[in-house]
């Protein structure tokens, strides 16, 4: 059976995206398809992870949502057991990876989504609360951020996600 029941007068399309909610919408897994920073000058820049990070966003419909973002030329460690991980081991796979979860709250009218954080690769993140102004196009997700102030510069990033199947 297709997608689409019923008669032509009463047709029904379970795979219609603009039947649902917004926030329906976002409920799902999500694979990363691009992270660029805008740069106060207008200039684009890649994401620190490079410019072929990789990362899923899953939001579940109960409101919760997970993160998990990494460089793809993460080197593995040189010893299986990761309490003999040498300090630039650990420096290099903190700076290749940023992870958070937590719950998720859907401002419908003014097109943004709240990420408020329970626990964080980053520890100085537990406890915030993250804005993301979203927009969906098909299968796509943008997220992007406010103006943020990094190391003295304003930049916003942009993140565009595609929805897993």
């Amino acid at each position: 059976m297709s997608a689409a029941t019923g008669s032509a007068s009463n047709l029904i399309r379970l795979d219609r995206p603009a039947s649902r909610s917004v926030k329906e919408q976002f409920v799902g897994a999500w694979k990363l398809v691009s992270w660029k920073i805008k740069q106060a000058n207008g200039d684009l820049t890649d994401s620190p992870l490079g410019p072929n990070a990789l990362g899923w966003i899953m939001y579940d419909p109960a409101g919760r949502v997970s993160v998990a973002l990494m460089r793809p030329d993460r080197r593995n460690f040189a010893s299986n057991r990761l309490t003999e991980a040498t300090p630039e081991e650990i420096k290099s796979g903190f700076e290749g990876y940023l992870s958070y979860c937590g719950y998720y709250e859907v401002s419908e009218q003014e097109r943004f989504v709240i990420h408020r954080l329970q626990f964080s690769w980053f520890p100085n993140w537990v406890g915030t609360e993250q804005k993301r102004y979203f927009e969906f196009e098909g299968d796509r997700l943008t997220l992007r951020t406010p103006p943020l102030t990094v190391l003295g510069e304003a930049q916003a990033h942009s993140l565009i996600w595609q929805r897993l199947n």
